[in-house]
């Protein structure tokens, strides 16, 4: 990837998170990453595109960071949600990225709406994964509601205090598992 790409893709990711998709514009892109404007169209031919390369980046990221968490089983789905409540505690969280993105376009059939939903399948996968690897015959049901649980975390983490999240998230997930 170009250094030029990157500083757009980096940019965008700042701005898009902090600030929304939508309230966001190309120009701004374009002058705080320093490019021209004939660079930024280069490697995004239109806004669409750099945010589904935004939200695609953060897929993987999101994916090498859960991945990369201890435990097997029930054991890993408690350190993934112990994860997700530390990080909607911490400074700068604005919520989850998917859900933001998903809340600014609505139209189910837009190429982001399509990156939500298989980020989301994929977090839905992992869960039911993890639940059949500890020999749970209801592993499609019990990943439905952690898939709940994780959005609920990612909303409530960047809403209320954190005693009350990490909290609800331990009583969430021992009741589930």
């Amino acid at each position: 990837m170009s250094e030029a790409r990157n500083r757009i893709l980096e940019t965008a990711t700042r701005l898009f998170y902090t600030e929304g998709i939508h309230t966001v514009g190309v120009d701004r892109i374009i002058a705080e990453a320093g490019v021209a404007k004939a660079t930024f169209y280069h490697h995004f031919p239109s806004k669409d595109e750099l945010v589904s390369a935004y939200l695609t980046t953060e897929y993987e990221r999101q994916r090498g960071a859960l991945s990369a968490l201890p435990g097997e089983g029930v054991e890993r789905i408690r350190t993934i949600f112990a994860k997700l409540a530390e990080l909607s505690d911490g400074p700068g969280f604005r919520g989850c990225p998917f859900l933001n993105a998903a809340a600014e376009f609505a139209d189910p059939a837009h190429p982001v709406r399509t990156i939500v939903g298989d980020y989301r399948d994929w977090f839905r996968g992992l869960m039911r994964s993890l639940l059949a690897e500890a020999g749970r015959a209801d592993a499609d049901r019990t990943a439905e509601f952690l898939l709940l649980l994780r959005d609920g975390v990612t909303v409530s983490g960047g809403l209320g205090d954190s005693t009350t999240v990490h909290t609800a998230v331990e009583t969430a997930v021992g009741a589930v598992l």
